[in-house]
């Protein structure tokens, strides 16, 4: 799968174009709105990014995992050198010490990313400020005939290029699980 980025001001075109995408087959987890308007998205009802998925949370907590996973690696390998496991209090305290580490520093990871907007969304940041939206499609290659198609009849829609899309099988499963809540009583 790939992402097209495109760029709007007006929430009602992109909303047909929501609508037109459903209709060809294309799954609602597929395509999201970017906002700083989350109001005026929600009215229209379009398929919003979570505030969650705004900030950087995801990829900082990542990065603070593996920097904490190296830092309880140091800690571990720095009680063997120096051989404090074969005092009286054994390996316990310095696990302890280990998992304390990789623990701070993957929740210290998720603090700063709370702060950042998406990695992904940062070229964006100038265009949102400005009331400008951004409509992204993650689509799969048997799939760019009909995304074009639909995109050709908006002449209004800016392309903003391209990146790294949602794994199909997080899509699938993300429109799986709707459809059994709204099964659900």
């Amino acid at each position: 799968m790939q992402r097209h980025y495109y760029i709007s001001d007006d929430l009602s075109e992109l909303e047909a174009i929501e609508h037109e995408l459903q209709e060809k087959g294309v799954l609602t987890p597929q395509f999201h709105v970017l906002s700083e308007n989350d109001a005026e998205v929600e009215k229209h009802h379009l398929h919003a990014i979570g505030p969650v998925l705004k900030k950087d949370v995801v990829r900082s907590t990542e990065v603070g995992a593996i920097l904490g996973l190296v830092g309880a690696s140091l800690v571990l390998i720095v009680t063997y050198l120096m051989q404090w496991h074969l005092s009286a209090v054994g390996w316990l305290p310095f696990i302890f010490c280990a998992l304390v580490t990789l623990g701070f520093c993957t929740w210290q990871g998720g603090l700063i990313g709370i702060q950042l907007p998406n990695h992904q969304f940062r070229r964006f940041q100038d265009l949102l400020s400005k009331g400008q939206h951004v409509f992204f499609v993650d689509i799969e290659q048997k799939q760019e005939p009909i995304l074009n198609g639909i995109i050709e009849k908006h002449p209004n829609l800016q392309f903003a290029g391209t990146g790294k899309a949602t794994p199909s099988w997080v899509v699938k499963g993300q429109d799986t699980f709707s459809h059994v809540m709204k099964v659900m009583p």
